[in-house]
């Protein structure tokens, strides 16, 4: 019944068919029919979800060829004021690339100054949520085969599943495919600002979200109003080198706060004294669940398993205390407390390759993939060893060229960054920040959480709110404190990016 009671909310009427020159925008003859996304009393909404509306919009499927008549539809939400008067209009995105962005805006109803004076738009970006999906058919080789072992037969599934993935995404997805980039999604987003009759919007992105931000700016630097871009890629350099950087940064968290908390808290994980006691209770429970996997409820667990829950683990330090449990119960030192770990939509799956892969070229092919995990993986062994990019070296890009993001014409930019971030590293942030022209960095201090305004850091708040509502923007670069590690207490706020997803799944989407 729910989900009937959903799919009806999120019906849309869409208006008559568009075509649109992509360097020279007409005004738009579309209009989006908003409805409600869900009744009240949904369970699982949060108080004032109800205000969420829902609708969509098409855009063509090539830009660069609008006319040969072929669209897409892209889902999008809004959260309008209680007064239902707005001073402005924040369009948001999640990162991933490819992460669904409709329920971004309800994290934002306990920060009344951005909810109570902006319409906050959330966005499904091509390829993926509710609008025109892409898939890889849920092949996925991301967690299948071991990085870590570096034998000849390994290697060839290892590198032989990537190769299969790019022809899986590539073949599954079908011609759209070729059109899931970031040349493609920016217009989608000028698109819809034209279509809410809007002069001007503002950005708000996280993660991916950067790289979005930066280019959007950087195609239409005339309509962005303010941009904050909170954990930052280097969105001036390819996206090859920024996945480079992975193993280096979830190691130094790893190690830096990670292993030390959970030796802090040795009376209930029993799993070493020490930061160097706890690593090697991970590695010793890697190589046996390597030697005899364990079955669970959830799903079978071996090393590369383990791996990837303390990878997810890793992004927010509200996760700690689950991933320590999981870690503890996989080395038989605490009893199990079951629980069931969270899933990801293979849409989302197949937007992340297709924006990765079709944006910008991909330097090397399995040779080079071999000598570059072995490197990094010697000296970064928790995560160094996976290449997430690595089905790009067998893609068949189609001829994307992207316009430079240099910041020059564009508004003033308020970047948002942790110091210890594993999965958008502050050496990224810091070149960004270099290359990106009336940027200003405001660094968060010992913090490695990935995705910082709105989850709890009021430092961080204040001066975001202040930037993007009341437009002041900060002189120079400056600094705010990291919040506190948690205790281990399961009773975690849950404050990141990974909330969205949860009330997605939990609202059945």
């Amino acid at each position: 019944m729910l989900r009937k009671k959903i799919a009806a909310a999120l019906a849309v009427v869409t208006a008559t068919s568009l075509l649109i020159a992509p360097q020279a925008l007409a005004a738009p003859t579309q209009q989006i029919q908003w409805q409600q996304c869900f009744a009240p009393g949904t369970p699982g909404l949060p108080p004032g979800g109800e205000r969420l509306e829902c609708g969509s919009f098409t855009a063509p499927m090539d830009w660069n060829n609008p006319r040969n008549g072929k669209t897409i539809t892209i889902a999008v939400s809004r959260l309008t004021p209680k007064s239902g008067t707005a001073k402005s209009t924040v369009f948001t995105n999640p990162g991933g690339p490819g992460g669904p962005g409709r329920t971004i805006p309800l994290l934002y109803l306990d920060r009344p100054k951005l909810s109570e004076n902006a319409e906050i738009i959330g966005i499904d970006v091509r390829g993926t949520g509710a609008s025109s999906n892409v898939t890889c058919g849920s092949f996925n080789t991301d967690g299948q085969v071991d990085p870590r072992d570096r034998s000849k037969a390994n290697l060839d599934l290892l590198y032989g599943a990537m190769e299969l993935q790019a022809k899986f995404c590539q073949a599954k997805s079908g011609e759209f495919g070729r059109y899931v980039s970031t040349d493609q999604t920016v217009k989608d987003l000028d698109l819809l600002r034209q279509v809410l009759g809007k002069k001007k919007v503002s950005w708000l992105g996280y993660s991916g979200g950067s790289w979005m931000g930066a280019y959007y700016a950087t195609y239409f630097p005339k309509t962005l109003d303010r941009i904050v871009l909170d954990s930052n890629v280097d969105f001036t350099l390819p996206w090859q080198p920024i996945f480079d950087d992975w193993g280096m940064a979830f190691e130094r968290r790893f190690r830096v706060d990670f292993l030390p908390w959970v030796a802090k808290y040795d009376e209930v994980y029993h799993l070493g004294k020490t930061g160097e006691e706890v690593r090697q209770s991970y590695e010793r429970t890697r190589a046996k669940l390597n030697a005899q996997p364990v079955t669970r409820p959830d799903g079978v667990y071996n090393g590369v398993t383990l791996d990837l829950v303390l990878r997810s683990t890793l992004y927010n330090k509200d996760s700690f205390p689950e991933g320590a449990l999981r870690l503890a119960e996989l080395a038989g030192a605490v009893s199990p407390q079951l629980k069931t770990l969270a899933s990801y939509p293979d849409a989302q799956l197949g937007t992340a390759y297709s924006i990765l892969c079709n944006d910008t070229p991909f330097q090397g092919g399995r040779k080079y993939l071999e000598r570059d995990g072995a490197q990094d993986g010697a000296k970064w062994p928790l995560v160094g060893y996976t290449q997430i990019a690595g089905p790009c070296a067998f893609w068949d890009r189609p001829d994307v060229k992207l316009k430079q993001p240099t910041g020059i014409g564009v508004a003033p930019t308020l970047m948002v960054q942790s110091v210890r971030d594993p999965a958008t590293p502050i050496e990224q942030a810091q070149r960004a920040h270099r290359n990106f022209r009336n940027s200003v960095l405001l660094t968060v201090e010992d913090e490695g959480d990935h995705g910082i305004y709105g989850f709890g850091n009021p430092c961080v708040n204040d001066i975001v709110e202040r930037y993007l509502v009341d437009g002041v923007t900060p002189a120079a670069d400056l600094k705010c404190p990291g919040v506190p590690l948690p205790a281990p207490d399961g009773q975690s706020a849950q404050n990141s990016l990974a909330k969205a997803r949860q009330l997605a799944t939990r609202l059945g989407w």
